[in-house]
């Protein structure tokens, strides 16, 4: 009982104070991971095999851990060490690719081949959004997109924010459509040994359907101001960046698009291969690094340090609650407030998630959700797959709901802010949250129809 009281005091510590940043998040995390192991596992339980379960570090060296074999994965305990090595792989690739200019190549390229006109930008953005999210962090894509729509903004006249703000919501949504595309998606997948073609033919298709919908709803919001703005920018006269004096370097741009086509065959047949995520993270990083030559020192510098021990961290107290047996009480509330209904089941986790998504991290949310709807299936008979894309559109589109729900939102904002272009929460939320509501309400209606 002691270990149980103490697990949830410091998951909720953990929580309240990622939300009120009152340090950055990988310190909070690693802070109450180290708390986990002495208070938990060491003065509540007095279990070293809790310790080491949660660590999990013995799994990096075992031949599953870089080759299944056709084998079919089992949900993690503790540390997931195949998402950390992998998103530090894909972070390096990422790295490679802005240096030699790529993003920003692809962006001024496609604004030329639409003639630089403002509604055509905005269409082929948000699908650009959406599409580079499936490949590439959000966060990644956000960055390089905003910035870019920025500075096409300067030379066409127009304002950026309402481009930036459907940017960030089909980056958000682009995500949930493949294992790699979104944090919570490769917690997800390598947890519970989903590959690739799991994701792109179970959440891709709702996530593809639910663009078309929220390519229709931005533009309805936003066409007639799009376009008094592009005329008046017509009238002005403009100067364009050829798209070419984007790039920094041909030789490693032509290699990076090499390893990018690479990282995506693999990714999209590694359930065939039997390569695993951890496998092709380090494969693609390392030749990433290779390629690099002398420039290889200052990627590894470029490497977001933080957000891996941050990921490290939320695991050690994530499996605080389900040594503890927490996670398990909570499935089992779950069941008794359904009583066994499965429509009502994957409701609760799809809006649960997504509200909750709004307003706390996703990560650390969807970490805590998988030990939980793994119960749920065991306990009532659900298949854990319909439970898992629930979960997976559930978080990956609520965060787009407010300004903090999503790392991509933040970064979006910030880059608008810099330039002059201050988002609040009221402006953000009264054209967010009603294309979030919509993206939850289709995808618990594909889901009904296509799983029940």
């Amino acid at each position: 009982m002691a270990a149980q009281v103490l697990a949830i005091l410091i998951f909720l510590a953990m929580f309240i104070l990622i939300i009120t940043e009152i340090w950055e998040r990988h310190v909070i995390t690693l802070g109450c991971a180290l708390l986990t192991l002495v208070l938990v596992f060491g003065f509540g339980m007095h279990s070293m095999s809790a310790i080491m379960e949660t660590l999990n570090v013995g799994s990096i060296f075992t031949p599953q851990f870089w080759y299944t074999a056709g084998q079919s994965g089992e949900a993690s305990s503790g540390i997931n060490w195949e998402t950390i090595v992998f998103v530090a792989g894909m972070m390096i690739m990422v790295e490679g690719m802005a240096q030699v200019g790529f993003f920003r190549w692809l962006c001024m390229r496609i604004a030329k081949a639409v003639k630089y006109q403002v509604i055509p930008i905005f269409l082929t953005f948000m699908i650009l959004s959406g599409f580079l999210a499936m490949f590439i962090d959000s966060i990644t894509v956000i960055l390089f997109l905003a910035a870019v729509t920025v500075e096409l903004s300067q030379m066409l006249k127009f304002n950026p924010v309402p481009m930036i703000l459907s940017e960030i919501f089909c980056a958000n949504l682009g995500g949930s459509a493949t294992m790699c595309g979104d944090p919570p998606n490769i917690i997800i997948g390598t947890s519970l040994g989903y590959s690739f073609s799991d994701f792109i033919t179970n959440t891709g298709l709702i996530a593809g359907v639910s663009l078309i919908a929220v390519i229709l709803y931005f533009y309805l919001v936003f066409h007639r101001q799009l376009r008094a703005q592009a005329a008046a920018g017509r009238e002005a006269g403009i100067s364009v960046m050829k798209p070419e004096e984007a790039i920094t370097s041909k030789k490693g741009f032509v290699i990076s698009c090499i390893i990018f086509l690479c990282a995506v065959v693999l990714l999209v047949t590694h359930a065939q291969t039997g390569l695993t995520v951890s496998f092709i993270g380090v494969l693609i990083g390392v030749v990433t690094l290779i390629a690099s030559g002398k420039q290889a020192p200052t990627l590894l510098k470029r490497i977001d340090y933080k957000t891996l021990l941050f990921f490290i961290g939320l695991f050690v107290v994530v499996g605080g609650l389900e040594q503890t047996g927490i996670l398990q009480l909570m499935a089992a509330f779950i069941g008794n407030i359904s009583n066994g209904n499965v429509m009502l089941i994957l409701a609760i986790i799809l809006w649960l998630s997504a509200i909750a998504s709004a307003f706390i991290d996703n990560i650390p949310f969807a970490a805590t959700m998988i030990p939980i709807i793994n119960s749920l299936a065991a306990a009532q008979g659900v298949d854990l797959s319909v439970l898992a894309w629930a979960l997976a559109m559930g978080t990956d589109v609520g965060g787009s709901a407010t300004p903090i729900g999503a790392s991509a939102n933040v970064v979006g904002i910030a880059t608008a802010a810099k330039n002059g272009h201050i988002i609040k929460w009221g402006r953000y939320c009264k054209v967010m949250a009603p294309a979030t509501i919509m993206v939850v309400a289709i995808s618990m209606l594909m889901i009904y129809w296509r799983y029940l």
